[in-house]
């Protein structure tokens, strides 16, 4: 019962935590350039870049086994480089929970750097700082409590993360089981149990770190 238990948790919280990271590195970039451009594709890359926020998981799923599945090129490439394919791995997860989850992140970054305005980089062009200092000293202190409540919000998302998973990753237990398969499957084997203790633990971890999120945001508007 313990392995049982604590496999999917400690494998959800790994992958979920990788995926985070990434959605925040590659979230807060692109949020970045997308509230300063001007381009005239914006709107469809800010739809583009959304729609997973809206489509059922299962396309999600769907869409990763036809980018890298066995036959894709992008499968056949990884496949050639690492030996094995990148679906039913724990990669294969950790892309599930990029996907379902940058939405989040990027939808916070991007707000985040709209509010921070464009005449502040002006301001500090003048007085002699490079663009690199105006983002670390600027622009990212007034984003901040934007990012953190975007990043929590992505690391909770993938936590959650269900469909995609399952159909991309499956449900290996010890390798890819997250917490979310391993309740589906505890209820389907009748282990009520299981399923009880996974389902109280993911509740607890959620609530604890939407608290979180919403205390950064009050703070932020001066509520707290």
């Amino acid at each position: 019962m313990a392995e049982a238990f604590w496999s999917p948790v400690r494998l959800s919280l790994q992958i979920a935590s990788l995926s985070t990271i990434l959605v925040v590195i590659i979230g807060v970039w692109i949020g970045f350039r997308m509230a300063r451009s001007n381009h005239r594709f914006k709107i469809v890359l800010d739809t583009l870049f959304l729609l997973p926020m809206v489509l059922p998981p299962t396309v999600i799923g769907f869409f990763l086994i036809k980018i890298f599945g066995k036959n894709s090129w992008i499968g056949v490439m990884v496949e050639g480089v690492f030996g094995h394919p990148i679906m039913f791995t724990w990669w294969a997860g950790v892309i599930a929970c990029f996907v379902v989850s940058f939405p989040l992140m990027y939808q916070s970054a991007k707000a985040a750097f709209e509010k921070a305005h464009v005449n502040l980089e002006e301001a500090a062009a003048d007085l002699g700082a490079t663009r690199i200092q105006t983002f670390f000293r600027v622009i990212l202190p007034i984003a901040r409590p934007f990012l953190i409540s975007g990043a929590i919000l992505a690391f909770v998302r993938g936590l959650g993360e269900f469909g995609a998973t399952l159909m991309f990753a499956g449900n290996i237990p010890g390798r890819t089981q997250t917490i979310p398969t391993a309740i589906f499957f505890a209820i389907d084997g009748g282990n009520t149990t299981l399923a009880w203790l996974l389902v109280l633990t993911t509740m607890l971890m959620s609530f604890s770190f939407l608290a979180i999120t919403q205390y950064l945001t009050k703070r932020k508007f001066g509520v707290v």
